[in-house]
């Protein structure tokens, strides 16, 4: 049986994580999902550190930043930022010299998870059962590469609306050519592999799309220099992670009175 307690004496910040998921059962459905795709994250981090890829070992150091950020996890999204920062500076020699010790913390965190659990947990994943059964026509494009932040979001949405998910801005702009006659408005984050944010919203720029798809940015880049970026194109709002529901369904009826 899961015993917060384990978390909370292992320095996991429960308590401030609960404001954006306002229960335990919802942390602990999206806890089980960072469970399953945590070790194949930190493996990428790994692969792309040995072949020297700083752009996306930055990209995948701040996807783990904010995982563990929205769970509590704050040693960790510290170190992660860190690295972060290296791979976009092409700091190597940063990268290399404290490269154990985010792994090890990675790592603890990872077995730590895992504990809570226990290793063979029966619980299985419900989050998408309601929105694979329903037929609303209403789209909302959530475009992120964060399973955490789009499941979440899925969660809050899925009732109201059908949420189509895109895990790289490549996957978003193939939906929008393909079909978006649907689709009413787009969360959209920045930092993704393959085609981020940005070459997403140059692509709306180029194409006229900002009045028919209202846009509004996921991201936890909230430095003054990326904010004043992003609001160089026509988009409704910023969403910074983490966030709670309320904040969530705020962005999203501005954009749909905005259209």
């Amino acid at each position: 049986m899961k015993d917060v307690n384990l978390l909370i004496n292992n320095n996991v910040n429960v308590k401030k994580s609960l404001e954006l998921f306002g229960d335990m059962q919802t942390y602990d459905e999206l806890l089980f999902e960072f469970l399953n795709i945590v070790d194949e994250k930190i493996s990428k981090i790994k692969t792309y550190k040995e072949i020297g890829d700083m752009a996306n070992y930055a990209i995948l150091s701040h996807s783990l930043k904010s995982d563990a950020r929205t769970f509590g996890f704050e040693k960790l999204a510290e170190i992660a930022y860190q690295h972060e920062m290296a791979g976009k500076s092409n700091d190597i020699y940063f990268v290399t010299e404290h490269f154990n010790e985010f792994m090890n913390e990675a790592s603890f965190i990872s077995n730590l998870v895992k504990q809570y659990f226990g290793k063979t947990s029966p619980m299985v994943n419900n989050l998408n059962q309601d929105n694979n059964v329903n037929n609303l026509s209403n789209t909302i494009l959530v475009v992120d590469d964060s399973t955490i932040i789009v499941s979440y979001i899925e969660k809050m949405l899925g009732n109201e609306y059908n949420v189509k998910i895109a895990n790289d801005g490549q996957e978003a702009l193939n939906i929008i050519k393909n079909d978006s006659s649907n689709i009413i408005a787009m969360l959209l984050d920045l930092n993704m592999p393959n085609v981020n944010g940005y070459q997403v919203l140059d692509y709306f720029k180029e194409n006229n799309l900002f009045k028919k798809i209202p846009v509004s940015i996921i991201t936890g880049e909230d430095s003054k220099d990326s904010i004043n970026k992003v609001f160089k194109y026509p988009i409704i709002d910023v969403l910074s992670k983490p966030f709670n529901e309320a904040r969530i369904k705020e962005i999203i009826n501005k954009m749909l009175n905005f259209k």
